[in-house]
């Protein structure tokens, strides 16, 4: 019998503890596909955060190191500079980010750094209870905004990859889903184009992937993946927004 689907050398065995319908999954996948298929697994290092992913040290196949709340970035940089010839990549939710981790990955891709980050955004706080996060949508409900965000008070959502593509060490900026198979094969080539510029010397790269949460967003899996489209995707707009030799699109 010929076999057409296997585990990526980049994953290891461990079954993953994410929620039902939780989109992490799909991610780590595409990520160690990319690893795979450019042959740099064995000199891979990845960034673990605080949150959801936390366990992903226990996922991928290559050498992981576990960043405090926000860090991963500096701890990335730290990494890349005293082994330049290491593939290095975070893999950050929206609260570890966007939120505390606001600092370091401005300055991490204004710096130039030569990392890649995968950024998941979900639109709420996932591990510590579905409280707002920075990528909370106006009017979203969550457990510390139940009559829903409220932007005169709450402040608006944030739109990384359009803020840190304005920034000259940024060298790929994209925002991806992950909703429809399609958009899975889109973000995949984003994924392994943001690995190539760091591959090339080129730059700092990010790719965002706007993601569901069907436990914290109180729904089922499907209805979480029709919220993701009728909801998330009008504000975060998806697409390549920096390209090396094309500047800001």
């Amino acid at each position: 019998m010929q076999r057409i689907f296997s585990r990526p050398q980049a994953l290891t065995g461990v079954p993953f503890h994410y929620c039902p319908g939780c989109p992490h999954g799909i991610v780590h996948r595409l990520v160690a596909e990319c690893l795979d298929e450019q042959g740099v697994r064995e000199r891979a290092v990845g960034i673990a955060p605080v949150g959801c992913a936390v366990f992903a040290y226990n996922y991928f196949n290559c050498d992981m190191i576990q960043a405090a709340h926000g860090r991963a970035p500096a701890v990335a940089t730290g990494v890349k500079r005293s082994r330049p010839d290491a593939v290095v990549f975070t893999y950050q939710g929206d609260g570890d980010l966007a939120a505390i981790g606001t600092a370091e990955i401005i300055h991490a891709a204004t710096r130039g750094e030569r990392i890649t980050v995968v950024f998941i955004n979900n639109a709420i706080y996932g591990m510590t209870g579905g409280q707002m996060a920075p990528t909370t949508l106006v009017g979203q409900e969550t457990t510390t905004t139940p009559r829903g965000r409220d932007a005169s008070y709450h402040g608006h959502p944030v739109r990384i990859p359009e803020m840190l593509a304005l920034l000259d060490g940024a060298a790929y900026v994209a925002r991806v889903s992950v909703h429809a198979p399609g958009h899975v094969n889109r973000a995949r080539r984003a994924l392994r184009r943001a690995f190539e510029v760091q591959l090339s010397n080129q730059g700092f790269s990010l790719v965002e992937v706007v993601s569901s949460c069907p436990t914290n967003w109180g729904m089922t899996p499907v209805e979480a993946l029709r919220w993701v489209e009728q909801h998330m995707l009008p504000y975060y707009r998806l697409g390549e927004f920096k390209v090396p030799g094309h500047g800001e699109a």
